[in-house]
């Protein structure tokens, strides 16, 4: 038998003898910070370019939500941490999201103003070019993957000297039986290995591969792709390309030596690389016994495999002695191949100023699979995979916008989105709807009220 009780009147723990409790607070939100996403989609112009990517032959008199909706609504319910699309059927009446979405209401009587789970499932199942009769929203991969590039490109005021871009592949753990899973022996599981490729905080590039690929697979098709088009608003920018040693590979090597590309590449070790730095790893060992401290030294020398280069190459070996608990020195010997002069960069500063600094590309990979959920490919074909990707990818780069534009004079100038959402964008607060305005009332006692408001005067003044 059903409890019987009352929405009305719920008597709680007294606080000084007073503690009631009601549904009766009206429409709240707990996502008011998703204005601050609109006001950065209206600085850079995300949704609407992103939108155009989409094409819609769905018949015109019979639609409800159009594609610039949807994609608004999926990549703002990103950014406020909603990774699946079961959550918009809760969101549906949600009127902060509405506003941000640019839909207060629906055109149809008793719809909802925002899409529910079918129909932006549809959106993430388009088929790449054209639609077909069971899927009317159709998709042009190379559009969206150029819009990565622009959206970077529109960003400085200026060209930038040199650019530095990062490569790497990382594991994507899949669970079902998604087409394209392969078991990954490095990874221990059954994943995809897409290829990421950064500049700073601006990802540039995301590319869903099977695992079974090599980690460098298609990275000369990307890399050749986003620097053609850089040069193109940029002719004169020096491009360096930085990772690790899985794409330390001949055919992206020659191409970069071809196209006026510089590199720095990890490269794995083996006997004749030990061997060209022993003794420098005898004299790090003799410093770390001395001091008990961990000692490195360098040498710089030119180096050519048996039988998978076509050339010598620049190659800097760091000779490096780590000290454990009882203080016994152990050898860590590592190298990087470059194109770059040694007149520029001199090894102890090519490996430690310029290749390890690569490592904060390994946050930004951590921040869309953790924050923003670009690992949630759990859709059954690679394509609609891909497209999941790529709007985890734009959720990213909304939060980055906002980070960068707005909140640089903020104490959260370099937090991560996981923090910035904490902290700006999952806040609770009281909404009014009249004819002329909508009004969101946040508590008069945030504690991040003024960075908020920095962060919009910043967006304001960004989108004029």
């Amino acid at each position: 038998m059903p409890t019987e009780c009352s929405l009305d009147r719920m008597e709680f723990a007294p606080a000084e003898g007073r503690a009631v409790a009601a549904f009766d607070g009206g429409t709240i939100t707990s996502d008011a910070g998703a204005l601050l996403l609109g006001a950065t989609d209206r600085a850079i112009d995300l949704v609407r370019r992103f939108a155009a990517c989409f094409v819609d032959h769905r018949a015109t008199d019979q639609i409800e939500h159009q594609v610039a909706s949807l994609i608004g609504q999926r990549v703002f319910a990103l950014a406020l941490g909603y990774e699946d699309l079961v959550d918009p059927d809760q969101l549906r009446h949600d009127p902060v999201l509405a506003a941000v979405t640019g839909k207060l209401s629906a055109r149809r009587a008793g719809c909802a103003p925002l899409a529910g789970k079918s129909t932006l499932n549809r959106l993430e199942h388009a088929p790449a070019g054209t639609p077909t009769r069971d899927h009317k929203i159709g998709h042009d991969a190379g559009l969206i993957e150029r819009l990565f590039v622009d959206l970077f490109l529109d960003a400085p005021a200026t060209a930038p000297a040199q650019l530095v871009l990062d490569l790497d592949a990382t594991d994507d753990p899949i669970h079902g039986v998604q087409e394209g899973r392969f078991f990954h022996g490095y990874y221990r599981c059954y994943c995809y290995l897409p290829l990421s490729v950064f500049c700073g905080d601006p990802l540039l590039a995301t590319k869903l591969r099977r695992s079974s690929s090599d980690a460098s697979a298609g990275a000369v098709e990307e890399v050749a792709r986003i620097v053609t088009q850089i040069r193109a608003r940029w002719p004169q920018v020096r491009i360096v390309l930085r990772a690790d040693s899985g794409f330390a590979r001949e055919v992206l090597m020659v191409w970069c030596e071809a196209n006026r590309v510089d590199y720095v590449f990890g490269l794995a070790g083996n006997s004749r690389l030990v061997g060209e730095i022993a003794a420098e790893l005898a004299l790090a060992r003799a410093a770390a016994e001395e001091t008990g401290k961990a000692a490195r030294c360098f040498k710089d020398f030119r180096y050519q495999t048996l039988d998978s280069w076509s050339r010598e190459r620049r190659v800097v070996g760091k000779a490096e002695q780590l000290v454990a608990g009882d203080g016994a020195p152990s050898a860590n010997p590592r190298f990087v191949v470059t194109n770059l002069m040694a007149e520029v960069w001199t090894a102890p500063a090519l490996d430690e100023r310029l290749y390890c600094a690569r490592g904060e590309m390994e946050n930004r990979i951590k921040e869309c699979q953790l924050d923003l959920f670009a690992d949630r490919t759990s859709a059954g074909t690679m394509r609609a995979n891909q497209l999941r990707l790529w709007f985890a990818s734009m959720a990213y780069l909304l939060l980055a916008a906002l980070r960068r534009i707005g909140l640089q004079a903020t104490r959260l100038a370099r937090a991560t989105a996981g923090t910035i959402r904490l902290r700006l964008l999952k806040i609770g607060a009281l909404v009014r709807v009249s004819v002329r305005r909508v009004t969101v009332a946040i508590a008069s006692g945030h504690p991040w009220q003024r960075d908020w408001a920095i962060a919009h005067a910043a967006l304001v003044a960004a989108a004029s």
